[in-house]
């Protein structure tokens, strides 16, 4: 297991507040069982895979908020689809 420093995510991160509200989101992600790790686990907690991905610069900002945009209009496009009777 890897240690994951703060130093090591700000090198693709703007700052220390955009780094705990990306690597909370992707945690969320990886802990619900609605995405795939970017790198090995090594039985890791999803909070040490966020951090260890947004380190290896797999996952930014811009990735998350694609991702969080593509949802949103998949879940609105299912809204109006209506079943067949």
């Amino acid at each position: 297991m890897a240690r994951v420093t703060v130093e090591d995510c700000l090198d693709n991160v703007d700052n220390r507040f955009e780094l705990v509200m990306l690597a909370s989101k992707r945690a969320r992600q990886l802990a619900t069982g609605g995405k795939d790790p970017m790198v090995e686990e090594e039985s890791d907690k999803p909070t040490v895979i966020a951090l260890r991905e947004i380190a290896e610069g797999m996952v930014t900002p811009d990735l998350l908020a694609r991702e969080t945009e593509i949802e949103a209009e998949e879940e609105f496009a299912a809204s109006f689809e209506t079943p067949i009777l």
